[in-house]
């Protein structure tokens, strides 16, 4: 059965993942602006360095393939080992943890603005790039099967 989905237009894909990246940025600087990232907080703290932790790893292991706005697959293999074994996308997990750390350390309206455009974006990212990577890889299929998108072994 052909996924629907599938007939998106690469430009068309790359578009909107732009368009998301555009909207994580916003959250990005509103949450800089009212200083809501950086906390005192040892919860908080502990996630940031778990996020950035899992985020070199799974730039290590990607290579410098990785390094692009728009959300779509890359020349090259599936890389399917590493922080890539458990997550489809530890690179934009990596930055869901980190934003869910600062609403932890600093739970208010304003931080929920920030990071829901962060969160949402970043999913919408990942919904991007997997219609992508489907076209591009077909083992890419099997792989989602076995892997999840943002938290091992559930979600």
């Amino acid at each position: 059965m052909k996924n629907s989905s599938l007939k998106f237009s690469e430009k068309t894909i790359k578009k909107a993942s732009l368009i998301a990246f555009a909207i994580t940025l916003v959250g990005f600087f509103f949450l800089v602006k009212k200083h809501l990232i950086i906390s005192n907080n040892p919860i908080a703290i502990t996630i940031h360095v778990c996020a950035i932790l899992i985020m070199i790893w799974a730039r290590i292991t990607f290579g410098m393939r990785s390094f692009h706005a728009s959300a779509n697959s890359t020349k090259g293999k599936l890389i399917t080992h590493g922080p890539y074994k458990l997550l489809r996308h530890p690179i934009y997990a990596s930055i869901i943890y980190f934003f869910i750390a600062s609403l932890i350390a600093f739970p208010a309206i304003d931080t929920c603005i920030g990071v829901l455009l962060i969160i949402g974006s970043t999913y919408a990212r990942m919904i991007f790039e997997e219609i992508s990577l489907k076209k591009t890889y077909k083992e890419y299929e099997s792989y989602s099967q076995k892997s999840k998108r943002i938290i091992p072994y559930v979600f």
